[in-house]
């Protein structure tokens, strides 16, 4: 986002040091100003696999040459690089710290992607959620790039169906464009950024922000190596086809993604609610399967929770404590060296944090579930993310021009 808000000629600086400018010359090659500028997020389409499956994808293949490979941030999954993609930061100052966190306020899990919480998770029965009683712009203090740009008399709009239109997610990560309704198909998306890039209403610079989730989906249902995850690929490669045909002439077109994927290995799953070794001074897991957050019981030392944590999983994981994985950079920069995260940042990571291993090849990567937290539909997915492997941290850069 700060190189395409410098390729329209703003200049601005995130917290945790970007310069649009200097990235929009590194990230399109010094393609010079733009007046329209598309940011393309393929959920779940790693550089990687898009490498290994590119024969299903044309188009972006036919961009690789040029490309660029970014790495995503940690945890490698949706709500934490979304955060990191909307305000050029990190998730150490975004708050944004998986698929599901703590909410200190109430003790109850929080689903991020949705908004919503489980007030009393470990209660049977107690399946139901609510509306998360954090507000969207109370745990995600960062400016956005988006609404500096809105603010810069830029015209940014964003299409998507309307369940994400006023979401906390949304709000969170992305505000500041003028959400365009659109169906639910990607084709619909794609028809709204070519009309409000094309659109005479007096805006002299245009961006839109553009949302594929369907790759993901197919990943996580039936793993990336699948038939039907090409089928996705192939249909969103034809609609950026589409999209670069219909764009006005000169737009500046930036295909990223938010993390990539791996397949799991049955054998390589570790149940938190079968194991005294991994429940016992527990109070909740966060997180999902390839990178938790353990949070502890009052009372209990949370070094010693890491240590039998770390012995029972041996290398199937990597085992931290919160201050060690903050000073080592896992969740990103925060403000400068020597800095630390916002405290309202702090009280929602884990007291330790968990990044299970294998996945280097794409395949055999070792999981840690609950059952008493995560359905067997859950627990059996075979395409998950959210660790450090480059198939699940490295995301393309494909820069095109129409």
């Amino acid at each position: 986002m700060p190189a395409a808000a410098g390729a329209l000629g703003h200049e601005l600086t995130t917290a945790t040091g970007i310069d649009s400018r200097a990235a929009a010359e590194s990230f399109t090659g010094g393609f010079g100003s733009a007046t329209r500028c598309v940011v393309v997020v393929v959920d779940g389409l790693g550089a990687r696999n898009l490498a290994d499956r590119g024969g299903h994808a044309p188009t972006m293949r036919g961009l690789l040459a040029g490309a660029r490979t970014l790495t995503s941030s940690f945890p490698s999954t949706t709500a934490a690089a979304l955060g990191t993609l909307g305000t050029g930061t990190s998730p150490s100052l975004t708050g944004l710290l998986g698929y599901t966190q703590r909410n200190p306020a109430t003790g109850g899990l929080a689903t991020l992607v949705s908004w919503q919480e489980q007030s009393d998770p470990y209660r049977r029965g107690a399946k139901m959620s609510q509306p998360l009683t954090v507000a969207p712009r109370d745990l995600q203090r960062e400016p956005t790039v988006l609404e500096s740009l809105v603010a810069r008399g830029v015209g940014v709009s964003a299409p998507g169906p309307a369940k994400y239109a006023d979401s906390g997610m949304t709000t969170a990560a992305l505000r500041g464009p003028r959400y365009v309704v659109t169906g639910n198909d990607f084709g619909d998306a794609v028809d709204a950024t070519i009309a409000a890039l094309r659109a005479r209403d007096g805006a002299e610079h245009r961006l839109v922000y553009l949302y594929q989730g369907a790759v993901d989906k197919a990943g996580h249902r039936h793993g990336w190596t699948s038939p039907h995850w090409g089928h996705a690929l192939e249909d969103t490669d034809r609609e950026l086809r589409r999209l670069l045909r219909g764009v006005p002439r000169g737009t500046l077109v930036l295909v990223t993604a938010d993390h990539g994927q791996v397949t799991t290995t049955p054998a390589r799953q570790h149940d938190v609610a079968g194991d005294p070794a991994l429940s016992d001074g527990v109070a909740l897991l966060g997180g999902e399967p390839r990178a938790l957050h353990v949070y502890t019981q009052e009372g209990t030392d949370p070094a010693e929770v890491a240590a039998r944590w770390s012995d029972r999983l041996g290398t199937d994981a990597v085992v931290g404590l919160r201050d060690d994985v903050l000073r080592a950079g896992w969740f990103g920069p925060a403000t400068g060296p020597g800095s630390r995260s916002p405290e309202h940042v702090r009280e929602v990571m884990g007291d330790v944090v968990v990044a299970t291993t294998g996945g280097e090849d794409g395949t055999g990567a070792a999981t840690v579930v609950d059952s008493r937290l995560h359905s067997p539909e859950a627990r059996a997915m075979p395409g998950v993310h959210g660790s450090l492997t480059p198939y699940e941290m490295h995301v393309p850069l494909l820069v095109a021009v129409a």
